[in-house]
């Protein structure tokens, strides 16, 4: 890709200077104890994670994309998110967010929206970024990366039982 050309979060290439991260969360129970992971492409060398005692899957989707974000944001250059999440992907990808914030955090059920206190911050950070994409990756799929986060939220776990 010539560093001329626009990045699209759909594929798997990118940008010069572009970071490349996987994000995953696991659960236990849901809720149960969960655990969450983020390793930077394309080896992982770079990663956290981390885990809570009573939490639900998608709070850890979060947390791993959070961390990730406040992690590596402070340093320039275009991010773009791999998660097997759809619930994270898509808030961006389709942009739920701003109906979510048009209709002061409810969603299109007119309910609350989940995880506000995740979301705000997470929503936050792309916005003031603004050049963070999101990319979906089907998990359990055989990608080393996925592979490699979905093992450490996994592993997380074992420290909060």
């Amino acid at each position: 890709m010539d560093s001329g050309d626009s990045f699209d979060a759909s594929t798997s290439g990118g940008t010069a200077g572009e970071r490349v991260v996987y994000a995953d969360g696991a659960c236990s129970g849901n809720p149960g104890p969960g655990g969450w992971a983020w390793a930077m492409a394309p080896r992982g060398e770079v990663r956290d994670s981390g885990g809570e005692a009573r939490t639900t899957n998608q709070r850890m989707e979060l947390l791993a994309v959070l961390s990730a974000l406040r992690t590596l944001g402070g340093e320039p250059g275009p991010i773009t998110v791999v998660s097997d999440s759809q619930y994270v992907v898509k808030c961006f990808t389709e942009e739920w967010w701003k109906g979510w914030l048009r209709r002061e955090w409810r969603n299109s059920q007119r309910e609350p929206v989940a995880n506000r206190d995740l979301w705000e911050p997470l929503i936050e950070l792309v916005r003031t970024r603004g050049d963070v994409h999101f990319r979906w990756v089907k998990g359990h799929s055989g990608d080393p990366m996925n592979d490699l986060v979905d093992a450490l939220a996994v592993a997380a776990i074992e420290h909060v039982r």
